[in-house]
């Protein structure tokens, strides 16, 4: 372990995280996104998830920390499900009040990132970190751990206020339905996110490890899963998350089209047609996040479809060299 550098207040404690925890982490990190953004932007199926997800183990990966009075005050993990050489690491801590535990946490999963870099193979090992650009503090300590700033994501959102539950015709030649919960459309699905992200720094993952993946998530709604047939063949998709569902807010995990298809309205339908269903359930508004160095400028077609950013958050990175634990 990773010696602290700044020493959490006398009778401050750390411990591993427990599901029984998720309720309360939850409060921590909601208190963090109102003091950022102003409102709540994470759910309890989220915590759950980080806790849970490949290649996190809660009493290894993650920590807590805890004030006198035994609060929850500091919440640390990473998140690498793919298992590859980058991971992400990501320190929540209760604002104002639980900002002295920020640089130890910060010390604990960097030394941390060391360890899993051995356990996973890499060497030297990426991590990246994400800050709002008003969470001074937290940038502050990164920027002390080594972190360089590497780029912006935004957080887009719609609401589906008068958003008719029939999605428009698509353009003609294409045709968007409903992805079949069958191991050959499931294929079709990842070849063609796995294609369309090629080109961009989103790290590729293989299909028996994509399908982990979605069977760590709490739920999945596959009306909400589409894709964009050409010709009879899939040339876009759409993967939606129920993340959102505890916020009453429907998700666009993953868009993808191949080259080939861009710029015919593929991205637009697959879109209208989540939007279209996401409003039949009752939900009012739709998200998603975008990587705003994406060489494909996505974030034009959502500003396009009367997405505007939530908020933007800016991404650091630095790397680590693998140590055994």
């Amino acid at each position: 372990m990773l010696a602290m550098t700044t020493a959490l207040p006398e009778g401050w404690t750390t411990r591993r995280p427990k599901l029984d925890d998720a309720a309360a982490i939850l409060a921590l990190v909601h208190a963090c996104d109102i003091a950022s953004i102003g409102e709540p932007d994470f759910t309890l199926d989220e915590v759950r998830e980080m806790l849970t997800e490949p290649n996190t183990d809660m009493t290894r990966d993650s920590w807590l920390a805890l004030d006198t009075e035994g609060r929850v005050v500091g919440w640390t993990y990473p998140h690498n499900a793919n298992g590859r050489d980058r991971d992400f690491a990501d320190v929540y801590t209760w604002p104002e009040h639980g900002r002295p535990a920020l640089r130890p946490l910060l010390d604990l999963i960097m030394g941390r990132m060391a360890e899993r870099a051995a356990l996973l193979g890499h060497d030297p090992y990426e991590v990246r970190a994400g800050a709002i650009p008003t969470e001074e503090h937290y940038i502050e300590a990164l920027l002390g751990a080594g972190f360089v700033f590497l780029k912006q994501h935004a957080r887009m959102q719609i609401s589906l206020a008068g958003v008719s539950p029939v999605a428009p015709e698509p353009p003609p030649g294409v045709t968007v339905r409903e992805v079949r919960d069958d191991e050959d459309d499931l294929r079709a699905v990842h070849s063609v996110i796995y294609q369309a992200f090629a080109d961009t720094d989103h790290l590729d993952t293989d299909y028996d490890s994509w399908r982990k993946q979605m069977a760590n998530e709490p739920s999945l709604s596959f009306d909400e899963w589409f894709v964009a047939e050409i010709d009879g063949r899939v040339v876009g998709a759409l993967q939606s998350s129920d993340a959102g569902a505890d916020d009453n807010e429907g998700w666009v995990k993953r868009l993808g089209v191949l080259r080939a298809y861009r710029k015919r309205g593929v991205g637009e339908a697959l879109l209208r047609r989540a939007f279209a269903v996401y409003a039949r359930k009752g939900r009012t508004r739709a998200g998603l996040g975008v990587d705003l160095a994406n060489p494909t400028q996505a974030i034009r077609l959502y500003e396009a479809v009367g997405m505007t950013a939530l908020y933007r958050s800016n991404i650091y990175r630095t790397y680590v060299a693998a140590r055994a634990s």
